[in-house]
């Protein structure tokens, strides 16, 4: 049963990403109160704010930021799901968009979905010359 899995699956991260959430808020608030206690409330506030700030663009600069030297850049990704990779990875706004419309055809047209699916993972026979 695929779909139990990927299902329980789903539950487990969704719990997880608030989990997180409601620990990352918290700790917001132990620092904001632990800086009221030092300075006035609105900077309290202020340097919370910068805090987080610079905490979050030090993460999606170490995770968005140049592959590694090691790693190896394939000329074009094999199967559905590494494409599927790759697009999120390079492009995370896009492959959002393009995984919400696929949600949409697939709800409203399962047939046409198989369809798409099957020509996203054929594989190319190299560069064709006219």
């Amino acid at each position: 049963m695929l779909g139990r899995g990927l299902i329980k699956k789903a539950v487990a991260g969704a719990a997880a990403a608030a989990a997180a959430f409601v620990a990352v808020v918290a700790l917001g608030a132990t620092i904001f109160f632990a800086l009221c206690l030092v300075v006035v409330p609105l900077a309290a506030a202020a340097i919370t704010m910068l805090l987080f700030a610079v905490v979050a663009g030090t993460v999606a600069a170490v995770f968005l930021g140049a592959p590694d030297a090691g790693e190896e850049e394939h000329d074009e990704p094999e199967g559905l799901g590494a494409r599927a990779f790759t697009l999120f990875r390079q492009r995370p706004i896009l492959g959002t968009v393009a995984a919400l419309a696929g949600g949409w055809i697939f709800l409203r047209n399962p047939a046409l979905a198989t369809m798409v699916a099957a020509a996203f993972t054929e594989k190319s026979h190299g560069r064709r010359r006219h």
